[in-house]
């Protein structure tokens, strides 16, 4: 009995985390409607930029509170603050992977 009361309660945690996930995901898709298509593309860029940064682990600390504030800034439908922002994090994550071509620096002898 305990089993089948086991697996009910996963189930039913299952169902209802896929419910919010997809709630959220509508929630984020509506917000970024209100802003205008050069900050959603600016956004997407950004987006893809520190998730390529990230992924090398060359994403500095600069790059993703950029990328923050710009998700912020289009949830409050705010174009001009996404696009700063997101040119921002971009720029960054660029210069991020950029200096992983760097030499290494060697100290001493």
């Amino acid at each position: 009995m305990s089993k089948v009361l086991l697996a009910l309660t996963s189930a039913a945690l299952i169902a209802l985390s896929g419910c919010a996930s997809q709630q959220a995901g509508q929630t984020t898709s509506a917000s970024q409607a209100a802003i205008s298509a050069d900050a959603q593309s600016a956004l997407a860029a950004a987006q893809a930029d520190v998730k390529e940064a990230k992924a090398k682990n060359a994403l500095w600390t600069t790059a993703d509170n950029a990328l923050k504030a710009a998700e912020a800034a289009a949830a409050k439908g705010d174009s001009a603050t996404v696009l700063k922002q997101a040119k921002l994090a971009s720029d960054q994550a660029k210069k991020g992977l950029a200096q992983l071509s760097y030499p290494m620096l060697k100290v001493g002898d």
